[in-house]
């Protein structure tokens, strides 16, 4: 019996708020929300934005100023003003205002020699070639130059990309906990791990109790490494900026850090643990490690995410070498415009351009089915399968090539297998990678388009979150998979919002690519998640809803069983909510526990086929069964 790897907690921060219960999802689909449901989106967002927070059911502001009828108006416009994609704001970095170095020949003068005066202090060990002190007074050192010299003359820039997936504005990771010289990608890690923790609505230590300590993992990454100042991005400018290297930056910007840090700050695992990385397609790589080694049995609880912070200057200046982004003066041609409509940078499978940069942080814990109901959690579905194909030989490393219809079929295949025919023909949909670049619109659709005519699905719903979000790198399909499980609990799939009209090169013929929320209700029992990575990174995952799970699981547990789950399930679930409305009514909570319960060598033992570990009830299982018994 292969155990079902089903999702029991998630959570995270990115563009559209914090993810757990909902509540990110529920920001993309705003317009199509009852005015209970958008008050309740609002006091969320408000209450991470530092603009109010909710005591007693009322919105209140930090100085205790009722928000009444009259200007809630003004409240809501300032939560949906500041989320999602938008013009790049000053605690990022103002983008007018990038700082950078020219560098200046300063030419030998009429004279014999150029005299320049510096402090004695800024002087390096060695001097420059040509370079001789002629007189020192008071700390001032007049500098003969014989030769003329190169110098870099600092002054400030515009950069020709001025948007971002930004976090709501006024919310700072790194103020919810003691993050010192910890990178935003971290700060997201620890932040977006603890959400999804917190969402199960039973203790981490309760899992232990049921678990041996190595049937416990975490996968998680960075694509790109924490490229900010704190990380690998200031180390390797340091010296040239003229600072010095810190003795943290270099550990601390490797992209495997988001999982260690889970590890070592947020859960104190002594599990499995690893960091796959595939580009863009990095989460469904680390889902399927999860998802496998559920399957497999190796595991019984598994934490996948990631987490990126990407909008930094060079980054950006990257990715516009590449071409790849969305810039303000191809956005104005587009729009025969004047000035960018920041807004509506990103426009997946209509007339663009690029896509648009975003950072996030977002996390998922999967369970083996059986512990799942021992332990009463709620199940927010299940995922099946992940896919993972490259593309052969490439004359470029951003072309498209075979492996994407490898694994969207593979995945499709699979999920008719599993659910039948119908349910993939009438009770599917895609969450496109719909990264608003020219070449993806064309490529991705000639995908979904060949998969569908092979399958027999006619008007396949399609939608892409990047329209909202952004591009966040690495946990782009987390991403993804966060809106997934809101359309499969509520039966909205967002629609792509930011295009008037769908580009004219696509191949759509038995696509149905929504541009206004499409209500779902009793046709979401099957999310399909793509993503297409630089290199040929291609995933595919299979997400089955809640409700089809459950039934799934009642087939194989009966009734008695399922009964008993729920009982439980609906004691766990008043806790969850319990932690939903501390995060409504302040700031968001982390679980970040530096240098606490730490394992000295005389409190591991080896004993009776096991090793015990304080903090760990069930210790580390040292009598493994055979898997090669027939060689013996």
């Amino acid at each position: 019996m292969t155990a079902l790897p089903v999702i029991v907690g998630f959570g995270g921060v990115g563009p559209a708020g914090r993810s757990s219960f909902h509540h990110a999802y529920h920001r993309t689909v705003y317009e199509s929300l009852s005015g209970a449901s958008q008050r309740e989106t609002v006091a969320s967002l408000a209450s991470m934005m530092k603009l109010a927070f909710q005591i007693d059911g009322q919105l209140v502001t930090p100085d205790q100023r009722d928000f009444s009828a009259s200007n809630y108006p003004l409240l809501e416009q300032a939560v949906l003003n500041g989320t999602l994609i938008r013009q790049l704001e000053s605690n990022i970095f103002d983008p007018d205002q990038v700082a950078a170095h020219t560098n200046l020949d300063i030419q030998k003068g009429s004279e014999k020699n150029s005299t320049v005066s510096l402090k004695i202090s800024d002087l390096p060990s060695n001097l420059p070639i040509g370079w001789n002190i002629v007189r020192e007074q008071r700390g001032i050192a007049d500098i003969a130059i014989q030769h003329g010299a190169t110098v870099l003359a600092q002054h400030h820039r515009k950069l020709p990309v001025k948007t971002g997936g930004q976090l709501p504005s006024g919310f700072e990771p790194g103020e919810l906990y003691n993050s010192r010289f910890h990178p935003r990608g971290l700060q997201l890690a620890i932040v977006a791990a603890s959400d999804a923790i917190k969402s199960m609505g039973i203790k981490w230590q309760t899992v232990l109790e049921q678990v041996h300590a190595d049937e416990v993992a975490v996968y998680a990454a960075s694509a790109m490494g924490q490229l900010d100042k704190t990380g690998t991005g200031g180390m390797l400018k340091a010296r040239l900026a003229g600072n010095r290297t810190s003795a943290k930056q270099l550990p601390l910007g490797l992209n495997n850090m988001p999982a260690d840090f889970v590890n070592a700050y947020v859960l104190g695992s002594i599990g499995s643990t690893g960091a796959n990385v595939g580009a863009c397609a990095s989460f469904l790589y680390n889902l399927r490690a999860g998802v496998e080694d559920i399957q497999s049995g190796r595991r019984k609880v598994v934490v996948v995410g990631n987490a990126e912070a990407p909008l930094t200057p060079e980054i950006i200046e990257g990715y516009v070498a590449m071409s790849a982004l969305a810039t303000d003066e191809n956005l104005c041609k587009l729009d025969n415009v004047k000035f960018p409509d920041h807004r509506r940078a990103s426009r997946p499978f209509g007339e663009n351009c690029g896509f648009t940069l975003g950072e996030s942080g977002q996390y998922f814990v999967l369970m083996d089915d059986q512990l799942a109901l021992e332990l009463g959690v709620n199940i927010h579905g299940a995922v099946t399968d992940v896919f993972v194909n490259a593309d052969g030989f490439k004359k470029s490393i951003s072309a498209p090539g075979p492996g994407n219809y490898i694994t969207l079929g593979k995945a499709v295949a699979a999920a008719s297998s599993m659910l039948g025919s119908d349910a993939i023909k009438e009770r599917s949909f895609i969450q496109a990678h719909g990264s608003s670049t020219p070449q993806n619109r064309v490529t991705e659709t000639q995908v979904f388009d060949k998969v569908a005519q092979a399958f027999g699905i006619k008007n396949w719903p399609v939608t892409a979150v990047k329209a909202f979000l952004g591009h966040s790198l690495a946990p782009a399909s987390a991403d993804q998979l966060v809106s997934t499980l809101g359309v499969l609990k509520h039966g909205i799939l967002p629609g792509i919002k930011t295009l008037d009209e769908l580009a004219d090169d696509l191949f759509d013929k038995r696509l149905n690519i929504v541009m206004t929320d499409t209500d779902l209700t009793d046709r979401a029992e099957v999310g399909f998640l793509n993503s297409k990575g630089f290199g040929g990174n291609n995933a595919t995952g299979i997400v089955v809803s809640p409700t089809k799970t459950e039934s799934m699981l009642t087939k194989r547990f009966g009734n008695k069983a399922m009964d008993k789950y729920k009982t439980l399930r609906d004691k766990n679930t008043a806790v969850a909510e319990e932690y939903d409305k501390e995060c409504m009514s302040g700031p968001m909570k982390p679980i970040y526990n530096f240098g606490e319960s730490l394992i000295a060598d005389d409190e591991i033992k080896f004993d009776n086929g096991k090793i015990s570990i304080t903090g760990f009830p069930k210790g580390v299982n040292l009598k493994p069964e055979n898997k090669y018994n027939d060689l013996a």
